[in-house]
């Protein structure tokens, strides 16, 4: 069972996010803190209690932009203490999905909260602690229900509880909705987005944005996933920052030992390792 603090300076926000995570099963406690100044001072105490005190914190569910300190620095401070309470962002804002995982954050969530999203979080925080239930329980079927075993009203034969089988809950939504899509979602919204239409991939920590002539988007999936994934519909790893697409590649450029290339307005680094095989690629694709 997890003790939890949210913290965010929004109070309307603050409320929906307490009562969904008190609504959740594993969570023991969920207190709320509404500037970074009270929750400094909450934390302060629950390192002083240690995480097996009367006063300690598990995780602390963290907005980003706030008055005064922001999310990060207040994750900054806690890098520096032995035990920390393990940090999930929540926030409106993909941009800072690259900074928050530097800082060793166990989850992202992006705002409005789904209460789906939020249990993925809380399970990967009980993951990372150790703890039992990190799926919460299923809801007993109402008696005299048709069930396996239990047809017509007659009660299972007694045995030994199994758990029943759980999906995984989605991490960001990210799945493929057909062979030639891939789902990507901000602020609660799931759009799809044409694999043919994404020029090239940049790694950010944990997560990958894709770049379309449209503008970009952030998925919670890594770059060596989607280059063996993509692999057939002609992305080549360029770097280990960057896959992109063959076909999207405008110019190749050599100058004093470097390689690059132009990607529409893009201009991206060609590391040594790969630089032979684009160049091999790009020559039977002109000739082919």
């Amino acid at each position: 069972m997890l003790r939890v603090l949210a913290v965010d300076d929004e109070k309307p926000l603050l409320e929906e996010l307490l009562y969904l995570l008190s609504s959740d099963p594993r969570v023991l406690s969920a207190e709320g803190a509404s500037d970074a100044t009270e929750a400094l001072r909450r934390i302060t105490r629950a390192l002083e209690s240690g995480p097996e005190g009367p006063d300690g914190i598990d995780v602390v569910f963290l907005d980003i932009h706030m008055a005064g300190l922001t999310g990060l620095d207040i994750a900054r401070l806690l890098a520096g203490f032995a035990r920390p309470p393990l940090i999930v962002f929540v926030t409106a804002h993909e941009g800072f999905a690259v900074q928050a995982f530097d800082l060793k954050a166990v989850d992202y969530v992006l705002k409005p909260v789904r209460p789906e999203r939020l249990g993925e979080a809380v399970r990967r925080a009980c993951a990372q602690l150790g703890r039992a239930a990190a799926q919460p329980p299923e809801p007993a079927e109402p008696a005299g229900t048709a069930g396996p075993a239990g047809r017509a009203g007659l009660p299972a034969p007694p045995g030994p509880s199994v758990p029943p089988q759980r999906r995984p809950a989605p991490e960001l939504t990210v799945a493929d909705r057909t062979a030639d899509q891939i789902a990507v979602e901000l602020g609660g919204v799931t759009r799809f987005v044409a694999i043919a239409d994404i020029a090239y991939v940049e790694a950010q920590g944990d997560y990958a944005r894709l770049h379309t002539d449209e503008g970009s988007h952030l998925v919670r999936i890594p770059l060596s996933t989607l280059e063996e994934r993509w692999a057939a519909r002609g992305f080549v790893r360029i770097h280990r920052r960057h896959l992109v697409a063959l076909g999207r590649i405008d110019e190749l450029r050599m100058d004093a030992g470097t390689t690059s290339v132009r990607v529409g307005s893009a201009e991206l680094q060609v590391s040594r390792r790969h630089a032979r095989q684009l160049r091999d690629l790009l020559m039977r694709q002109a000739t082919g």
